[in-house]
């Protein structure tokens, strides 16, 4: 009997890597709106962007837009938001992970949350299939400068979590076994 591995990618910043991911069979992708919204904040110093303008909304559209035009799977999952307003702005989106304070500022607003991505839209939408080789892959990633700055950066926070939690583990490993009382 073959059992499907279900996968979760993190950290999605580029379409080139959710058109892989979604070829590859992954089961969720998270891109990270606030992330995404704080690069070209700092890029073009600002202290907001406008939520028609804001690059992470965009960047998350057009996944779920991509994905369900073309019939994959995968399921997108919005996260890190800085506002309110981006998550209204992806209502309908497959799921989304929202902090508990802008829960708690969404649950406390007035009026009702309109649906803004829908299957039946993305599916009206003139969007052409990406056919992505590695070689393909890596010029559509390289090409956009947010994207590759940020998962370069997301390596190695990766990479220094990773060794800070090893040698927790080392540490407590050595330390000696209290006796259960």
């Amino acid at each position: 009997m073959s059992e499907r591995v279900r996968v979760k990618v993190c950290g999605v910043t580029s379409v080139a890597q959710a058109v892989a991911c979604a070829d590859a069979g992954v089961t969720l992708i998270s891109p990270f709106v606030g992330r995404i919204y704080d690069f070209y904040r700092k890029q073009k110093k600002v202290d907001d962007i406008p939520i028609a303008e804001d690059p992470g909304v965009a960047s998350v559209v057009r996944i779920y837009d991509y994905y369900k035009k073309h019939g994959y799977k995968t399921q997108v999952m919005g996260a890190s938001f800085r506002k309110t307003e981006q998550i209204l702005a992806l209502a309908g989106c497959d799921l989304l992970t929202i902090a508990p304070e802008l829960l708690e500022k969404l649950a406390s607003a007035a009026g009702t949350v309109e649906r803004a991505l829908s299957v039946e839209k993305a599916k009206e939408q003139a969007i052409e299939k990406i056919s992505l080789d590695e070689k393909a892959f890596r010029w559509m990633h390289n090409e956009d400068a947010m994207a590759t700055e940020k998962l370069a950066e997301g390596i190695r926070r990766f990479d220094a979590d990773a060794r800070k939690l090893e040698k927790l583990v080392v540490s407590l490993a050595a330390a000696e076994p209290v006796a259960a009382k």
